[in-house]
């Protein structure tokens, strides 16, 4: 086009009919803004979570105010050259799969598993990763060179002192979790242990799922000098993967967030009862039906009778009486433990 108006003198109407363009086309100018803030946000935040795609770049900028087309989002993704590379491949399972139960309560059921990494001089450390299998919430990252059974029975017991011991534990077959500290743990605290089969850890999804999160967004982005500098790293990882990072699975919000929208569903519920989060306890109601439950037992408790729902006449909406949560720890961890010393000591 410029050669032939240049060059051969041609008018634009003439050189365009020449190439058979519409010379409305050859005159067009965009108007589309450069969005030149957005752009230097959006490289912000690919920089400080190199490991978050386009997607949950999207979620931090909504958090932000920012509310962006998914498409124009997307484009200005790539054109900044923001995609994130992936590391290697893996084996994909053959034949058919059995779709993830999904819990609608949290603190029912608990996942373990470990993760191995290495410090700069060479030294291994191990890590024990605790998930809540509902609320997907990160309970415990414990890094140390050697745990055992009783550190893990330890540590349970730890997160239990804040948030109420599970219903269930789900867990591979390792030594230390079919260690003899183990077997005396759950049946002091009468918590269900669930083994996975030998060589699936498919059977072990919630955790295997997130095992890969702090592997590719903290260990595989850091040097851990010491342990140390590796418990402070992790642990403030963990804390940002609970209040800050957005989990697509829970539909954009983050695990701590997602605990709150279920604790807001309980107030929805207009006060039916529910059992709280620590099933060895009971709180308002429940907790009178549960004394004369003991009473006419001669002071046995019958554990299953424990779980009492909701009465689902009493909700109309049926995704609030399925999203009900059970989350006042803070309110009812006194309550809990006096209730479990009645059981105890009759």
């Amino acid at each position: 086009m410029d050669w032939a108006m240049t060059e051969k003198n041609y008018s634009q109407r003439k050189a365009c009919a020449l190439v058979g363009l519409d010379h409305k086309s050859f005159r067009y100018a965009s108007k589309r803004p450069d969005d030149a803030a957005l752009r230097k946000r959006l490289r912000d935040l690919a920089g400080e979570c190199r490991r978050f795609g386009c997607r949950r770049l999207g979620l931090l900028l909504d958090r932000e105010g920012r509310l962006v087309n998914h498409k124009k989002l997307y484009r200005l993704y790539k054109e900044e050259k923001l995609t994130v590379r992936r590391r290697g491949g893996r084996k994909r399972a053959l034949g058919t799969r059995r779709p993830m139960m999904v819990l609608d309560r949290p603190n029912r059921r608990w996942s373990l598993d470990f993760l191995a990494e290495t410090l700069t001089c060479g030294r291994r450390f191990r890590i024990l990763a605790v998930v809540d299998d509902s609320s997907r919430e990160c309970l415990g990252l414990v890094v140390d060179t050697s745990i055992s059974g009783v550190r893990v029975a330890r540590e349970l017991d730890r997160i239990a002192t804040y948030r109420g011991y599970p219903r269930m534990v789900v867990s591979d077959n390792g030594r230390e979790l079919t260690s003899n500290a183990i077997l005396k743990w759950q049946q002091d605290c009468r918590v269900e242990w669930h083994y996975i089969a030998p060589g699936k850890p498919m059977q072990n999804e919630f955790v295997e799922s997130f095992n890969g999160r702090p592997r590719d967004e903290c260990l595989n982005e850091h040097l851990f000098s010491s342990l140390g500098d590796a418990r402070r790293i992790i642990e403030a990882w963990r804390t940002d993967y609970n209040v800050s990072r957005p989990h697509t699975s829970l539909g954009g919000l983050t695990p701590v967030e997602f605990r709150t929208h279920q604790a807001r569903s309980l107030e929805l519920s207009n006060g039916s009862a529910l059992g709280p989060l620590d099933h060895r306890a009971q709180t308002g109601q429940n907790q009178n039906r549960l004394y004369s439950r003991v009473g006419n037992n001669g002071g046995k408790v019958n554990r299953s009778s424990c779980f009492l729902l909701p009465d689902r006449c009493a909700i109309s909406n049926l995704t609030a009486w399925r999203n009900v949560a059970h989350e006042q720890l803070n309110k009812v961890a006194a309550t809990e433990l006096a209730i479990d010393r009645k059981f105890e000591h009759g």
